[in-house]
């Protein structure tokens, strides 16, 4: 008896988008000989399944089932792929845990933590992980110009803290810059970072884990048209994404090891994607983690498991399988 697979997406952020479009990737991605594949949709108390008619019923949140007709259908297990909250912050994770449904990500504790990058780099930095200079500004806290030039220089780039996909991004040049940028970002979340700037070459590695298998993906470099890697370089195609990185042996062991390190580090599951900033003397630094990356067709990890040699659908396989 096949399986029933939630692909769940959408959210309270302005990332829906972004999801609604992984989405669509992980439900090619998905063995249908295998699975009974569903996407379903979620924003604010909107929980909705799409139907293959294109009908859409709600979703009956006392046990994550729906009704089709005069059918129940309960679900086996939920492919989060929300950018944001509620599905990248452990929100839906704790969820899930209490309606005992499996799922593909990491759990409560490590989706809160990576969700923050503040909290995640500066827990990392614990452990030896190279992070650039930072601070954290809450709703209704403020800094001068000038202690943002003090304390972390410009350029830098003003940020929310939570939330991805750069969206109320700023790379700030001049101290004219800093407060408007810092009311863009808080137009995003309510936490803002302010981080120093690192001249180098981005690189991306994505990574899993099974009971049987670890599986640490080739790094991708990140050459990007604009002042810095933003919204319309990664959805808009004004970007050169190289995978295999065109980095040494030597860097790319290091990359791929520090990347299976911070999963464990971190008890992450399922997917994750790791983002750094190779500086000069090829020091090696982080930009954050991402539990719940981007799965579009042209999407990053997508684009490593071919250059793997890997079929994104045993990957997929493995991911859903590795939870029973």
């Amino acid at each position: 008896m096949k399986r029933n697979i939630a692909i769940v997406a959408g959210g309270d952020t302005s990332e829906i988008v972004v999801s609604l479009r992984s989405a669509q990737g992980i439900y090619s991605f998905i063995d249908k000989e295998k699975y009974n594949l569903y996407i379903v949709e979620m924003e604010g108390r909107r929980w909705e399944v799409q139907l293959p008619d294109g009908n859409k019923v709600p979703v009956d949140r006392n046990d994550f089932s729906f009704t089709n007709g005069t059918e129940k259908v309960v679900f086996d297990f939920a492919y989060i792929t929300i950018h944001g909250t509620p599905g990248e912050d452990g929100r839906l994770q704790g969820y899930f845990d209490m309606m005992r449904i499996p799922y593909s990500c990491c759990g409560v504790l490590a989706a809160a933590i990576t969700y923050d990058k503040f909290t995640c780099n500066q827990y990392l930095k614990a452990f030896g992980v190279r992070i650039a200079e930072s601070l954290l500004l809450r709703q209704g806290q403020s800094i001068s110009d000038e202690e943002v030039v003090e304390k972390i220089g410009l350029p830098c780039f003003i940020k929310p803290s939570l939330g991805g996909s750069s969206f109320g991004v700023t790379k700030v040049k001049t101290k004219e810059q800093i407060q408007p940028a810092i009311v863009k970002a808080f137009g995003e979340a309510q936490e803002v970072l302010v981080e120093a700037f690192m001249d180098g070459t981005e690189l991306t590695c994505g990574c899993y884990k099974t009971k049987e298998k670890t599986v640490i993906l080739p790094p991708t470099e990140v050459v990007t048209h604009n002042e810095f890697f933003d919204y319309d370089a990664k959805y808009n195609g004004q970007v050169d994404e190289i995978t295999p990185a065109r980095i040494s042996d030597e860097l790319t062991k290091r990359v791929q090891m520090l990347t299976s390190a911070i999963y464990d580090i971190l008890g992450c599951s399922g997917i994750i994607r790791v983002d750094y900033i190779v500086t000069a003397g090829e020091k090696l630094n982080l930009l954050e983690v991402n539990t719940t990356p981007g799965m579009t067709t042209t999407s990053f990890i997508p684009q490593q498991v071919r250059a793997a040699g890997l079929d994104i659908k045993d990957v997929m396989t493995d991911i859903i399988e590795n939870k029973f």
